[in-house]
């Protein structure tokens, strides 16, 4: 049994992956809306984020996790229009954002209602359509994994992408000695600077190692975030410190062709690496629960805030994908359904 605002009808727009390839194989399709189960709340979603494991997945490179819906999309924001019969923490007309593992893509979405969140004060849904994903990652990979501390110093590749932007400012609200990212640009290097970053490193020019290493007078960096792996994955033990703890959460340029292991040994560094997609509504709750208690106030206070660079309509996933896949933009993008709101 369902509580209900309103009729709500059958089918809805989302977006399908026809064949693994380009952003042209992303396609509008009509599906079913969604039943949510028991423990479930049906989203009428107004933005859905876009990140990295959904351009993995278009290529075929990344499943989605048995009993996930193959369309793509891991975080949604948008009003509540459906509750399973166990919900107790939400109502139907409910503004809120969700982690998810798929399906987000689309003009409605379920969540399991221990991955719903009540939306920050300030932010539109737009912004709370980019944190979900985004946020839990950074939490989970630097600070509960990697264990970063204030007075530690922290190198962020991908200074200006969604995951940069968003350890760059959470790094620095949580009291990072010095903050190092890598940009491509001039653009994104004055982004970074300006969230927070001591120094930003375009990578088309200067050797984040020897840079890292001038910054912190040939000490190195106590923790180390990765989306890119393949050749950073030496360079990224070189420039950590003595027990320093590499992250590894993307795999951009593919795995490390060849890897002396020697500096891992010499230096008693950490290598960890993890996703968040495939874990249980369980862990995810814990971890959105540490996330509300720790993170949500420095939102409120107006410390940290969703960069977002760019909305596209739904319809255009494969413009926003083409956009992603460019690395030019800085910080967030959002697919915006009919039903987007830029307000609450």
């Amino acid at each position: 049994m369902l509580h209900e605002s309103n009729a709500i009808r059958e089918v809805m727009t989302a977006i399908d992956i026809t064949q693994p390839g380009g952003p042209d194989v992303l396609a509008p399709v009509e599906r079913p809306i969604p039943v949510p189960a028991d423990d479930e709340v049906l989203i009428r979603v107004h933005a859905a984020g876009v990140n990295g494991p959904d351009v993995m997945q278009r290529k075929g490179l990344y499943d989605p996790p048995p009993g996930a819906p193959e369309i793509p999309g891991l975080e949604v924001a948008g009003e509540i229009v459906s509750v399973g019969r166990a919900v107790t923490r939400f109502a139907v007309g409910d503004l809120v954002c969700a982690l998810i593992p798929g399906g987000g893509y689309a003009e409605f979405a379920v969540a399991h209602e221990s991955n719903t969140l009540a939306i920050p004060e300030g932010l539109s849904l737009i912004e709370a359509a980019a944190m979900p994903e985004t946020f839990l990652t950074v939490w989970l990979n630097l600070f509960q994994r990697g264990n970063f501390k204030a007075g530690e110093s922290v190198l962020i590749h991908g200074g200006a992408s969604g995951i940069g932007t968003t350890a760059t400012m959470l790094a620095k609200a949580f009291g990072a000695s010095k903050i190092i990212t890598t940009v491509s640009s001039d653009a994104q290097r004055d982004a970074s600077m300006a969230l927070g970053a001591d120094v930003a490193v375009n990578y088309r020019n200067e050797d984040f190692v020897e840079a890292v290493k001038r910054e912190t007078g040939g000490r190195g960096v106590d923790v180390v975030v990765d989306i890119i792996a393949g050749d950073y994955v030496a360079r990224n033990y070189a420039a950590a410190a003595m027990n320093g703890r590499i992250v590894q959460i993307g795999i951009i340029k593919g795995p490390a062709q060849t890897l002396d292991l020697f500096p891992m040994l010499t230096k008693r560094l950490t290598h960890i690496g993890s996703t968040l997609r495939s874990r249980t509504h369980e862990e995810k709750a814990e971890l959105i629960e540490d996330l509300e208690r720790t993170v949500w106030p420095q939102i409120r206070r107006g410390a940290v805030k969703p960069v977002i660079y760019r909305t596209f309509d739904l319809d255009d996933a494969r413009g926003a994908h083409a956009l992603m896949e460019s690395g030019t933009h800085i910080g967030k993008i959002v697919l915006t359904t009919r039903a987007a709101i830029l307000t609450r």
